[in-house]
């Protein structure tokens, strides 16, 4: 029996509507670009459409500026993985800048792996809008 192939697309990628992690609905899209103005509570990243791939697991990395925690540590990168629950997936990717926002200024790489390979990556560049 021949193998299933899975196929991927970056779908869109920007500036969303706040996420609620708690619902099966992704954010929707509020505006394509790769410059995130630098807001207390904007929701950014990107959404990847994944078809084939039930069973699997996709893994994620997101690099962002080194700002620190309530410790005084410079945080490492965000990672995880996500089960991939159905044959015709939508998975979003990303972050919402929080308080202090200073230090979230700067570039931010999010990628997304399935099967070791890299399906998705992108930069987005958070920045004040402000001179």
């Amino acid at each position: 029996m021949a193998k299933k192939k899975v196929s991927t697309e970056l779908y869109s990628y920007g500036v969303y509507s706040r996420w609620d992690r708690g619902t099966k609905e992704l954010p929707k899209l509020l505006d394509i670009t790769d410059q995130i103005p630098l807001e207390l509570d904007v929701e950014f990243g990107y959404v990847i459409i994944i078809k084939g791939a039930k069973g699997k697991r996709v893994k994620y990395r997101i690099d962002h500026p080194p700002f620190k925690d309530d410790q005084g540590k410079v945080e490492p990168s965000f990672t995880g993985e996500y089960f991939i629950n159905s044959n015709d997936y939508e998975f979003f990717l990303g972050d919402t800048i929080w308080a202090p926002i200073e230090d979230k200024q700067g570039e931010w790489c999010l990628t997304t792996w399935l099967d070791g390979k890299i399906i998705a990556k992108k930069s987005l560049f958070i920045k004040s809008l402000y001179k």
